[in-house]
Order: structure tokens, then C-alpha cells, then sequence
């Protein structure tokens, strides 16, 4: 797929920009869908079109206050380039700044707005740009865009929602490991320099914990090496299609966190789906955008044999049910959407539902995790302390 940069006439007056097509031809051919007459046309240098299309992720709140803000703009009857002007101008996103900056110029030389945002595909997602591009073609750009801030802000909370979960047991463990790797590595070799001068036997759990120190602090580069390998490694296989499919299934069997993980992947579900069908989204284009950004593996694949069925002329709610991924209570209400017309309607029902459920689930989550990692760090610490000084312990009782 090339970039072409053209020249030509419309019926309002002369017009200029870019447009992406695979050859020339078929880049004449869509100017003409649009009512351009192309007088002179090219292609981009290859070095250019990356440029241009070059730009990063921007943070949820940021793009949630972007949408919202153009959509007050549109309602308030402003031009589309003024709208974007202003946006450049106020946003404290350094990228999202540069990015809108380039998409007000190619609105300005004749582009589509949609098909400016797509120029930019790491600011602006196959999701954006397709609501964007309904609104554009419907007329309703300024209803579109709020109902994409909402998606947004949800999309950004339920993240934060699943951060929260994680992060608490996250870092116990990692202070347990750096504290025990401390211990380890300077406390216990004093105490072994002690009990070597006493020249008594030592008992058993105390032997155990002078070898994990010998052994540490020996290999403790081998020990790095090989815990950044696996991380790397494990990496690497999740980047696969196969370790991906293995990887997401056994997180969505994991005692607890499987849940927790289950609730939110059906959540983003019915969120992304019904916004996209509410939106004027195909139901077809809703799922196959809704499977890329499923997030879970398992779940991506059974939104894409969803897709397979309904393109065949199926149903939505048999090949969820088959996949097992998805709640009968899920399964249902989807059921009755598809029967009654409103199934934009009921998807948003149950993501909101399935909101309130990854709340609880959290709370939940947090309220066992506590005691579970107080009792980690008693046990680990404490039973290095104790090793420690049973040797000293047994000493007072002798000398008594």
C-alpha cells in the first residue's frame, strides 16, 4: 500500500493532499468516488510515508479529554481543521500534539478525516478510525466522538481496575525476593563466621540456609542471568501465536486471578462490540475489530469463529456458547439482543454489569491477598531469622 500525493479539482475549486492505495491507478479511481478530478498525481517516497506515519500511544486520560473536547467542538458548529487546530494547540501531549497537527494539514489539502487519523495508527487505533470514519459518512461525527470518550474513560478504568489487582502481590514478592537476596548475600555470612568459631553441630534448618547463602552468593550472577533468560524466553514465546494460545488459557484457569481475568476480557468484549454496532459499525467489521482488540488470545479466537458463523449466516450466540469462554447469564442476554433489535443496547448493559463484577472481584481479590502476603513475608523472613538463631538459642540452653 502506497502513499500518492495529488493535485486536482472539485466543484468547490482546486485541492491538494495524500491518499494511500495500492498503484496509481486505484488511487485515481477513489479520488474520482470523491470528486476529485486529478490533474497531477505521485508516489511518496517510501522514507516519507514512514515519517508521516510516524507517532506513538497516548495515554487514556489524554485521548478520553481529545475526543471529548472535539465532539463539544463539532456540536458547537466549528470547522473541522479549527477544531483540530485548537486541539494541537491546548494538548499537553508532546505526540498527540505533532500527530493532530499532521492530521489538521491533510484535512485541509482535501483528506477524509478518517483517513487522516489513519496515517497514524499507533496514536489512533483501527477502532478510532473506524468510528470515525461512520460519523464522517453519517453525519454524526459529534455523537460518535462522545460516545468514543466514554469507551475510553471505561476502557482506562477497568485497566486501572486490573493494575490494582496486580500490582499489590507484585511488589510483596518482589521486596520478599530483594530482602531475602540482601539477608543472603551480607547478614547470614556473619552469623556463619559466628557459628564456625564455635565449632558445635549445627541444626538442620540453619545448615539449609548457610548452603542457600554459600550458593547465592557463589552463583548469584548466574542466578540473574538465568531469571532475565527466562523472563526473555517466556517473552518470546508469548510473542508467538502458539505460546500466546497457551498462555492466555492458562490464565483464564487460574484459581483466583483466572476470574478476575475472565470478567474483564467480557467486559472489554460487550464495551468495544456494542459501541461499534451503536456507532453504525457493520457487524461484521464490529468483530473483527473487537477480536484484535480482545486482549486475551482464547477469547480472540472464539470472537473470530463468532465472525466465520455469522458471515455463514449464523447467529451470534451459538459459537459463544460453544467457545466457553463467555457466561450462560452472557450468552442469554446476548441472545435476547439478537432476537429483539437491541443488541447495542444489551452489550452495554452487560459490560456495565461486568464493570461492577470486576469491582468486587478486585475487592475481593485484595481483601485475600493481604493476609495471604503477610503470611508470605512471616514465613520466608521469619523462617530465616529463626534459622539463624536456633544455634544461639540451643548455646543459652547448654550454658544454663
Amino acid at each position: 500500500m502506497g502513499v500518492w500525493v495529488y493535485q486536482g479539482r472539485t466543484v468547490s475549486g482546486s485541492t491538494q493532499g495524500e491518499i494511500e492505495a495500492p498503484d496509481r491507478n486505484a488511487a485515481v479511481a477513489a479520488l474520482r468516488s470523491k470528486g476529485v478530478l486529478t490533474t497531477e498525481i505521485k508516489e511518496k517516497p517510501a522514507g516519507a510515508a514512514k515519517k508521516e506515519k510516524a507517532g506513538g500511544k497516548v495515554k487514556d486520560k489524554e485521548m478520553a479529554i481529545f475526543t471529548r473536547q472535539f465532539s463539544t467542538m463539532i456540536d458547537a458548529g466549528l470547522p473541522l481543521v479549527q477544531c483540530l487546530n485548537i486541539l494541537a494547540e491546548q494538548s499537553e501531549s508532546k505526540n498527540l500534539r505533532m500527530v493532530t497537527t499532521k492530521v489538521a494539514r491533510d484535512v485541509e489539502a482535501g483528506s477524509s478525516l478518517a483517513d487522516a487519523f489513519g496515517k497514524h495508527p499507533k496514536t489512533f487505533d483501527e477502532l478510532f478510525t473506524n468510528m470515525i470514519e461512520v460519523g464522517e459518512s453519517g453525519g454524526i461525527l459529534d455523537i460518535v466522538l462522545q460516545r468514543l470518550s466514554v469507551y475510553i474513560e471505561k476502557a482506562a478504568a477497568l485497566k486501572r481496575k486490573v493494575k490494582a489487582a496486580m500490582i499489590y502481590p507484585l511488589t510483596i514478592v518482589s521486596v520478599a525476593v530483594i530482602v531475602v537476596i540482601f539477608m543472603l548475600t551480607f547478614v547470614i555470612p556473619t552469623f556463619a563466621k559466628m557459628f564456625q568459631n564455635l565449632g558445635a553441630e549445627l541444626p538442620l534448618p540453619t545448615k539449609i540456609v548457610l548452603w542457600m547463602s554459600e550458593f547465592v552468593q557463589s552463583w548469584i550472577l548466574l542466578i540473574i542471568a538465568a531469571m532475565a533468560g527466562g523472563i526473555y524466553a517466556l517473552r518470546r514465546y508469548y510473542a508467538t501465536e502458539a505460546g500466546k494460545m497457551v498462555i492466555d488459557s492458562l490464565l483464564l484457569k487460574l484459581p483466583v486471578f483466572g476470574t478476575l481475568i475472565r470478567k474483564v476480557a467480557v467486559a472489554r468484549f460487550t464495551r468495544t462490540l456494542g459501541t461499534l454496532i451503536a456507532s453504525g459499525v457493520p457487524i461484521l467489521e464490529g468483530l473483527r475489530i473487537t477480536a484484535r482488540t480482545a486482549g486475551n488470545k482464547v477469547v480472540e479466537k472464539a470472537v473470530l469463529t463468532t465472525r466465520a458463523v455469522v458471515t455463514a449466516g449464523g447467529t451470534i450466540t451459538e459459537p459463544l456458547k460453544a467457545s466457553t469462554v463467555f457466561p450462560p447469564m452472557v450468552i442469554q442476554m446476548i441472545n435476547v439482543g439478537e432476537q429483539t433489535g437491541a443488541l447495542d443496547a444489551m452489550l452495554g448493559k452487560i459490560a456495565d454489569f461486568f464493570d461492577d463484577e470486576v469491582d468486587t472481584a478486585v475487592g475481593a481479590l485484595t481483601a485475600l491477598l493481604e493476609p495471604l502476603m503477610i503470611v508470605f513475608l512471616g514465613v520466608v523472613i521469619g523462617g530465616l531469622v529463626v534459622a539463624m538463631y536456633l544455634p544461639i538459642f540451643r548455646l543459652v540452653t547448654l550454658v544454663k
